[in-house]
């Protein structure tokens, strides 16, 4: 797997995005659901693991993450608002469930699997991967695996949550595109700059995905307070989604079937028990805030920050609650891995 997924030349740039636009095109024409970001993680996926070097500069990723905070932050209104009170329990349960997953799946992939404890830890981290894998670096444990496994845990997610939500019955329409009025292009152009300011700010910060965030937080105040009404042309978002969608094929750019093989079963494994532990946390989370357990569960959904955020505003959620969720999932990372790290060391030296 490449080191640093984001910086390539041109030239890959235009293969990865060619092979999205096919990716997409394909998702059309069999309807599946939010095909401009399935279909393109499928597709280039598909081709990196066929040897074809993949990827995706990084100012287009800058701006393909500007323009989603910018469309997610059009979702608030006043009654996102008022159910901020209600979200700490939410929170509460967030903590547990992070908790429960990584004890369990450190298990099973130290019993199951043949990790070692300490990569079995990092392994079962349910999100913050850039977090996860600088520790593992610097720790000498099996980056290889390790990467490959979380890669399978986000690509996963990112195809099995619309299917669970059409189970559920929630309706997850094809077309991403927001609908409503449209934003004038001043409007638009005056809302960017205010966010690259403020993803500046959030990226001093160490705040993660500085620029959606900060997308998010200007569009939201815009909204709130009517100054901005709209929402982002189709021609604008569609291709954000795309770009989104082929970012997440990237990661298994330069993977060899052997490589794959060492972390697909393993990646599987801990998806499934991760899900699993979050349905169960949605449930109360649900009841408690009069929320369709399906809105829950893509806030809970231990997959990629930015892709969950985005899957959010395609099924209509509230898009501060998904927001954070997900966030509170990586202050929460934050804390305990290094804790649970520590003692790993602590029993390792004991006598």
């Amino acid at each position: 797997m490449q080191k640093d997924m984001f910086r390539n030349s041109p030239q890959t740039t235009a293969v990865t995005l060619a092979i999205a636009i096919a990716g997409a095109a394909l998702g059309w024409a069999i309807n599946a659901p939010v095909y401009m970001l399935l279909g393109p993680a499928i597709a280039v996926t598909l081709a990196g693991l066929g040897g074809l070097s993949t990827g995706v500069d990084t100012r287009l990723r800058d701006a393909c993450f500007l323009l989603l905070g910018i469309a997610v932050g059009a979702g608030f209104d006043a009654d996102a608002l008022a159910a901020m009170l209600r979200w700490p329990l939410a929170f509460v349960f967030m903590a547990l469930i992070i908790w429960a997953i990584l004890i369990l799946c450190r298990i099973m992939l130290v019993r199951g699997f043949g990790f070692d404890p300490r990569s079995a830890i990092l392994a079962s981290a349910p999100g913050h991967l850039s977090f996860v894998m600088a520790i593992a670096t610097e720790g000498g444990s099996d980056v290889a695996r390790i990467s490959i496994t979380q890669s399978v845990r986000l690509l996963s997610l990112t195809i099995v949550v619309p299917f669970i939500a059409l189970a559920m019955g929630i309706e997850v329409s094809a077309n991403v595109a927001p609908q409503g009025n449209e934003m004038s292009l001043p409007v638009i152009g005056i809302l960017a700059a205010l966010s690259v300011g403020v993803g500046y700010i959030f990226m001093r910060l160490n705040v993660p995905a500085p620029l959606l965030l900060g997308g998010m937080a200007v569009s939201a105040i815009g909204h709130v307070t009517e100054l901005t009404p709209g929402v982002l042309p189709a021609w604008l978002i569609l291709p954000a989604y795309l770009v989104l969608g082929g970012l997440i094929g990237t990661r298994f750019s330069g993977v060899t079937l052997a490589r794959l093989t060492s972390g697909l079963t393993a990646g599987l494994a801990i998806t499934g028990v991760a899900v699993g532990l979050a349905a169960l946390g949605a449930v109360p989370v649900g009841l408690a805030l009069g929320m369709p357990l399906a809105h829950v569960l893509v806030a809970f959904a231990p997959g990629g920050f930015e892709t969950m955020i985005a899957m959010g505003a395609v099924m209509g959620v509230i898009p501060g609650f998904v927001a954070a969720c997900h966030i509170m999932r990586l202050v929460v990372l934050s804390f305990v891995l290094p804790a649970m790290l520590a003692r790993h060391r602590r029993k390792e030296g004991a006598p």
